[in-house]
């Protein structure tokens, strides 16, 4: 049987580019290369997008774009081309097809819908949520409002447009009527707690929903919840599966981006250390989240913990991290799944959900 080529796509414009770099080196030495052909594509910084022919190491170590070999590339929104147009120097163009799409994308343009809707007009299969159930994820106040709708509990929080912002004091006053400090600012739109602050006093919460504001046109103002921070793997299309749960131990106050990527005193517990109840309740609320929103594929869900033994639903990642310290990969790895069967059943449940006879 013919080797099925995946495109894994990597990069992208959002401010967690060097993230997908990492995550996508990761995804791509873990494809079962017995299985499957893989086709690099990187988009740059700019926006530019191009077929990368080196090491998945001169992505992790970010020296990809220079690399000599690569190409200009397009993806064509043809059906008829699935896959991708390749544009040489001397401006002839070739066609690569592919049989199915791994968007490695985090943020803005990757989990957010958009690349989703040009591989679904292009009518290519491709791990991870379609364009609604992305969009819907990806947006904090749409989160919100879904979940609250299916009773799942979420923080209490006040959302503001930056059309507001010549009603600032007057949006303050409103945060302070509905929450209590300290309060979480973050934007609408970003992953990886990009642009996220906590603020404890007036000035405060001012300055961090302008900061927000350089992320994101939407913000989200949030009551800080107290509990230990559980993470929740599901993965699955019409039947998902949820994983083990792990901890978080963060380094700084909240777990930051620093915390996430940067310091190596943030620390990861697998299982997490709570009771089996509580494990079981934050598989079930995980598992009933993913279907409210209309998830597919993979997700990671995270949780607050609250002494009292209620779960607090704080977002759901439709592309997680596949970082080598990631939480998503070392949750499915320790309930026994290794990174090469968990990369291979991703893109079986891609092609699944597309109807294709991938045995």
């Amino acid at each position: 049987m013919a080797k099925l080529r995946v495109a894994v796509i990597f990069g992208g414009k959002s401010n967690e580019h060097d993230i997908s770099l990492v995550s996508a080196a990761h995804v791509i030495r873990s494809i079962p290369k017995d299985k499957y052909s893989v086709v690099c594509i990187g988009i740059t910084k700019k926006g530019h997008w191009l077929r990368f022919m080196g090491d998945p190491e001169d992505i992790s170590n970010k020296s990809w774009e220079t690399h000599p070999d690569n190409v200009p590339c397009v993806l064509s929104p043809d059906p008829v081309d699935k896959g991708f147009i390749i544009i040489g120097d001397d401006g002839d163009v070739s066609r690569l097809k592919v049989d199915c799409v791994f968007p490695v994308l985090h943020g803005k343009n990757g989990e957010d819908g958009t690349i989703q809707g040009l591989l679904e007009m292009a009518q290519m299969p491709y791990v991870g949520c379609d364009h609604i159930s992305s969009a819907n994820c990806m947006d904090k106040g749409i989160t919100h409002t879904i979940l609250e709708a299916n009773g799942i509990k979420t923080a209490p929080y006040v959302a503001m447009m930056v059309s507001e912002l010549s009603q600032l004091d007057e949006k303050c006053d409103e945060m302070e009527n509905k929450l209590s400090y300290p309060m979480y600012v973050k934007p609408a739109n970003c992953g990886s707690s990009v642009g996220i602050s906590k603020v404890t006093d007036k000035e405060s919460l001012k300055k961090g929903i302008k900061q927000a504001f350089t992320h994101d046109s939407k913000v989200i103002v949030e009551q800080e919840v107290v509990g230990k921070e559980i993470e929740c793997g599901v993965m699955g299309n019409d039947k998902p599966v949820a994983s083990s749960v792990g901890e978080i131990a963060a380094a700084n106050d909240f777990y930051d981006y620093e915390s996430k990527y940067c310091s190596c005193e943030s620390k990861t517990y697998i299982p997490a250390n709570i009771s089996e109840q509580s494990a079981q309740l934050i598989r079930e609320t995980a598992l009933k989240a993913y279907r409210a929103m209309g998830c597919a594929g993979l997700a990671r869900v995270d949780f607050f913990l609250c002494e009292d033994g209620s779960v607090v639903l704080n977002e759901i990642n439709t592309m997680p991290g596949h970082t080598p310290i990631s939480m998503y990969p070392q949750l499915f790895a320790h309930d026994g799944m290794s990174f090469e069967e968990q990369e291979d059943k991703l893109i079986s449940l891609a092609l699944e959900r597309a109807g294709v006879d991938y045995e």
